[in-house]
């Protein structure tokens, strides 16, 4: 009677789940989900030759180091690195002497010994990248009510980080005469979808709508190196310099990844060779 009773209350089970996937397909084909601005007029990231792409991939220290210029000139005015420590720096090949002369250009939360209330000190090595905000009452009241993220893991929080963050940055455009990939006009299609007051047209955000201005002109910044001042150098740069705070053990990883590929590779023959060494006089 008990696997009578199981079998019942299985079968019970199989025929109410098939029965919830048809009514869901069935009304979908019925009344599909109505078109919207943001899937229908949402832009694919570009596609960038970053150095580290790829098996073999490894970062570029220069593009790196001009990466973090354009953070510390422009991005973190707004953005805050929390989860990076200024000694960190030193994987990018800076000394431990420049490395604290770039922490002692922030200046990070702290108490004031003698009083006991809240102050700010220079940075030092030891300490994290700071919010450019005491808080998030401050952050929204500068930013048109929104908080600027983290940009700790950006590349890891968006899909296709490291080019969805220089798709951004170069994406801003006018809102008019806007065509998605099918050369539909967008605001043809979907008038309602004109961009508020106080926002900012970017296909490549989700919402095609952002509170950030476009943080990124040409000449903007002026590289020690002699690298051309352009926003496209400047998104590629901290686009890769975004990807590092995010993995900053790519290298790593991949290298690793490769050796466990070729024990595999030598693995795999030393165990068919072990097989027909203990088959071997066996006969089917």
């Amino acid at each position: 009677m008990v696997r009578i009773g199981g079998f019942i209350v299985g079968v019970g089970f199989v025929f109410a789940l098939l029965l919830g996937i048809f009514d869901t397909v069935y009304n979908w084909i019925k009344e599909p989900p109505a078109a919207t601005a943001e899937h229908e007029f949402h832009a694919h990231p570009k596609k960038v030759d970053f150095s580290f792409n790829g098996f073999f991939g490894k970062y570029d220290n220069r593009q790196l180091q001009r990466g973090l210029q354009v953070y510390k000139e422009v991005c973190a005015a707004c953005h805050s690195l929390r989860l990076v420590s200024f000694r960190d720096l030193e994987a990018l090949g800076y000394s431990e002497g420049q490395v604290k002369t770039i922490a002692k250009g922030f200046q990070v939360p702290s108490i004031n010994p003698e009083t006991g209330e809240p102050a700010t000190r220079d940075g030092a090595p030891f300490d994290r990248f700071p919010s450019p905000y005491a808080n998030d009452v401050a952050a929204r009241a500068a930013n048109n009510n929104a908080i600027p993220p983290d940009l700790s893991l950006m590349a890891k929080a968006r899909h296709d980080g490291s080019n969805y963050i220089y798709s951004l940055l170069t994406g801003y455009q006018d809102q008019k005469g806007y065509k998605n990939e099918k050369g539909e006009e967008l605001l043809k299609h979907f008038p309602e979808a004109k961009t508020p007051e106080g926002l900012h047209f970017n296909p490549y955000f989700a919402t095609l709508n952002l509170a950030m201005a476009q943080p990124l002109k040409d000449g903007q910044v002026t590289y020690s190196d002699g690298t051309a001042a352009t926003l496209d150098n400047y998104a590629k740069d901290v686009s890769a310099f975004l990807t590092w705070t995010a993995e900053p053990k790519m290298e790593a990883r991949k290298t690793a990844g490769f050796a466990t590929l070729i024990f595999l590779v030598i693995f795999c023959f030393l165990a068919y060779g072990a097989k027909k060494q203990i088959w071997r006089n066996l006969k089917d």
